[in-house]
This record gives C-alpha cells, sequence and structure tokens, in this order.
C-alpha cells in the first residue's frame, strides 16, 4: 500500500470521536457513527495497515502483529512489541510470554478471548527483539489510539515499563509506576511487570507485586463496570 493510500485510509477512520483529540491526536479520529461496531472499526483498521512502510520495521518484518481478542472487551493489555513467535504467528503473546499472561489472567476472573483485547505499543518485531526507537513509536501510535477509539476500555493493563512509560508520557522506572492507578481520558491505566521479565525473574517478590497489580486491575475493572 502506498504512502498515499494508508493516509486516505487513516483519513477515512478520522472523522468525528474525539477520545484521539482528548489523546492529543488532533488529525485522527476513529468515529463508531462510520463504523457502527468496534468489530467493524478494529476491522477496517487492521485491512489499512496491511503494508504499512512507515518506519523501518516493515522491512524485516514476517507479518504484521495487530491485535487479537474481544473487540467489545473493558480490559485491553498493551505490552512492547512483538517477539519472534508473534512476529511467525501474526498474534501478540503466543510464546511463554503470552502463556503466562494468559494464566495471569485468568487468577483473577479474566478470560483472555472473552474479557480482553491484547496489543504492543509497536505491530512489528525489532530486530533482535530490541528496544523500539522513538520514530518507530510515533509511526505506530496512531494505529495504537485508533484501537483503542474503537474498543473504548475502561481498564488497560500495561505490560512492562516501555509500555507503560509511552503510554504515560513518563520515564519513571516500573518500580514506581506499578501498584498505582493512572487516569488516562476516560479510561483508567495500571502498570506491572512484562510476563516476560517475570520469566527471566522468577523470585517471589515479583509475583507478589504482580499478583497485587493484577488484584488492582481487577478492582478498577469492577468499580468503573458497577458505575
Amino acid at each position: 500500500m502506498a504512502a498515499e493510500e494508508l493516509a486516505e485510509a487513516l483519513r477515512s477512520l478520522a472523522e468525528s470521536l474525539r477520545f484521539y483529540q482528548a489523546m492529543g491526536l488532533k488529525d485522527l479520529a476513529l468515529t463508531r457513527d462510520y463504523f457502527p461496531t468496534p468489530e467493524e472499526a478494529l476491522t477496517r483498521q487492521e485491512q489499512g495497515l496491511q503494508g504499512c512502510p512507515r518506519c523501518k520495521l516493515s522491512q524485516g518484518r514476517t507479518t504484521i502483529v495487530f491485535g487479537s481478542g474481544n473487540p467489545r472487551a473493558e480490559l485491553v493489555c498493551i505490552g512492547e512489541a512483538p517477539g519472534a513467535d508473534e512476529d511467525a504467528q501474526g498474534k501478540p503473546f503466543v510464546g511463554r510470554a503470552g502463556q503466562l499472561l494468559t494464566k495471569m489472567l485468568e487468577a483473577v476472573g479474566f478470560d483472555r478471548e472473552r474479557d480482553c483485547y491484547i496489543g504492543n505499543i509497536l505491530k512489528c518485531r525489532p530486530p533482535a527483539n530490541r528496544s523500539p526507537e522513538p520514530d518507530e513509536v510515533a509511526a505506530c501510535e496512531p494505529f495504537l489510539l485508533a484501537q483503542l477509539g474503537a474498543i473504548q476500555p475502561k481498564v488497560i493493563l500495561a505490560l512492562g515499563a516501555f509500555a507503560a512509560q509511552t503510554l504515560l508520557r513518563t520515564k519513571e522506572p516500573i518500580g514506581k509506576l506499578r501498584g498505582r492507578v493512572f487516569p488516562l481520558h476516560s479510561m483508567v491505566l495500571i502498570p506491572t511487570f512484562h510476563p516476560a521479565f517475570l520469566l527471566r525473574n522468577p523470585g517471589q517478590e515479583f509475583k507478589r507485586q504482580a499478583w497485587e497489580d493484577l488484584k488492582l486491575a481487577r478492582q478498577e475493572y469492577d468499580r468503573l463496570r458497577s458505575r
């Protein structure tokens, strides 16, 4: 898809939803008036993203990892970027870290496919799983915000330092961010450790802290749903 066609696809998703303006993107929006359901909105977004050339990661990817789960979910989990398994399969969190994430969600009563939508800050795998670079984040940001605008969740669970720092526009380490609730427009964001970090650091203290974060996410989810 040419850059002009991609821009037009984005503009077609960009008519009236004030969500994006509140999130800081004043030239992009997606409206449920134009696409009446979240399913339609996400389908159109994913179609428009195919062949994306917006950053250098497009040159080495196997596939674009758009996201997966329930388009009407009130909980969205956001990680950093696809890994090798995700790049091969085209779905987020399908490797060992994904298996752990499924168990973490189940521990507080969330079914991954029924109750959650899962994605990443980036849609393409960085070489050798290196950290995302600023230009790559900037290129992918409109797509992530479009997903959030279509789903309009109540709670975001930010998995790992990079996801939390990017969404909150902060440099604070995850150790200071986790255990807290951050308002984010009409949602709340709760940072916690990335499942891959927990696999590399299996100490009981990190597990305990992650468990507290998950319970906090469940508490906020139930509180906001009861309104």
